[in-house]
């Protein structure tokens, strides 16, 4: 009972971003009793494109439990994001690479792969790798 809307909103969020409005489940034919040629509210019988407004997305959603637990949410699309700026890169002139390992020969070998591999990898991200690492007896 406490998860009551949940499914009901993780659909409409789907549909939202999707651009689909989702039809009404379980009405194959509206109710004789409201007049639905009036005003501006619709049951949707099948999916269709989100119409285009020039306005945030929004809509209801309720959901009802069966103990009587009732769940009622507006969602309205989140502002589009700003491109990201791209981040100025520096180049440092020297990137310590901090390596260590169990024995020598285990120490040799590493320093010798990482050197096959150097001109292939962004030194400061390997510099931070490796000193992320453990601290190993032979450095």
């Amino acid at each position: 009972q406490a998860a009551a809307g949940v499914a009901g909103v993780i659909k409409m969020v789907q549909a939202m971003t999707a651009g689909m409005v989702p039809p009404t489940l379980h009405v194959d034919v509206p109710s004789t009793r409201v007049d639905w040629s009036t005003g501006a509210v619709e049951l949707i019988t099948e999916a269709r494109n989100w119409p285009e407004t020039g306005r945030a997305r929004r809509a209801a959603v309720s959901s009802f439990g069966i103990s009587g637990t009732n769940a009622h949410i507006i969602l309205e699309d989140a502002p589009p994001l700003e491109a990201p700026q791209e981040a100025p890169t520096v180049e440092l002139p020297v990137v310590p690479w901090v390596v260590s390992g169990h024995s020598v020969e285990a120490l040799h070998a590493q320093i010798e792969q990482l050197t096959d591999a150097a001109e292939d990898l962004p030194r400061l991200d390997v510099g931070v790798t490796l000193a992320s690492r453990a601290a190993l007896r032979h450095r």
